[in-house]
């Protein structure tokens, strides 16, 4: 089966990882669909977790917060994992700052994809389905324009989906690829619990 990416292969090697779908298929299409060489290219790249991480209990964090140097925005977030060895740790610390400082200026609505309201959701879908039927776009390409514009609203709208806000620094890493990095150098689940932001007069 070298060389064929299926739909049972990404979704093997996503149980395996718990990486992204994206990168689960990119990584399969560039080991010519080899699993054990998927999974080794997704660990290089910080983007699996070790088994079964993602239920194991975050208990254990930081809360921290950033204020803009001119003192109208600020944000405070709270990140966890499973020890408190992990919270004390100088990466585990600067991750919170830049999720802090991103949140201030990126001022997203959401932590995830799954937070994100199920009316809300159809509500955008149905303006975005609008749009396309109103621009005149043929039916068969209607919902895939609608698709493309809500995937976008998305990593406008999500905090993990969006690159920080500092893209020199991060390489244009989303805070999502951000924390998959850390819980990977960790070997801890690291979770983006909640965050809140503010602003003078908001």
């Amino acid at each position: 089966m070298s060389g064929e990416v299926t739909a049972a292969s990404v979704k093997e090697l996503r149980e395996r990882t718990g990486a992204g779908m994206m990168d689960c298929k990119s990584a399969l299409q560039e080991a010519d669909g080899d699993m054990e060489k998927a999974i080794e290219l997704l660990r290089v790249k910080g983007q699996a977790k070790a088994s079964k991480r993602g239920e194991r209990a975050a208990s254990e964090g930081v809360v921290t917060s950033y204020i803009h140097h001119n003192s109208k925005v600020g944000a405070l977030v709270e990140i966890d994992c499973e020890t408190d060895f992990v919270a004390r740790n100088e990466d585990f610390a600067e991750f919170a700052r830049e999720v802090a400082s991103h949140v201030a200026a990126a001022a997203p609505l959401y932590v995830s994809a799954e937070d994100v309201p199920e009316d809300t959701r159809e509500a955008e879908m149905k303006v975005f389905a609008d749009q396309a039927a109103s621009e005149g776009k043929p039916e068969q390409v209607q919902q895939r324009i609608a698709e493309g514009r809500m995937k976008k609203w998305l990593e406008e709208n999500v905090l993990l989906d969006q690159p920080h806000v500092n893209g020199d620094k991060h390489d244009g890493a989303t805070i999502e690829q951000m924390r998959a990095a850390l819980s990977a150098s960790t070997g801890e689940n690291v979770v983006v619990r909640r965050f809140s932001r503010f602003r003078i007069g908001e």
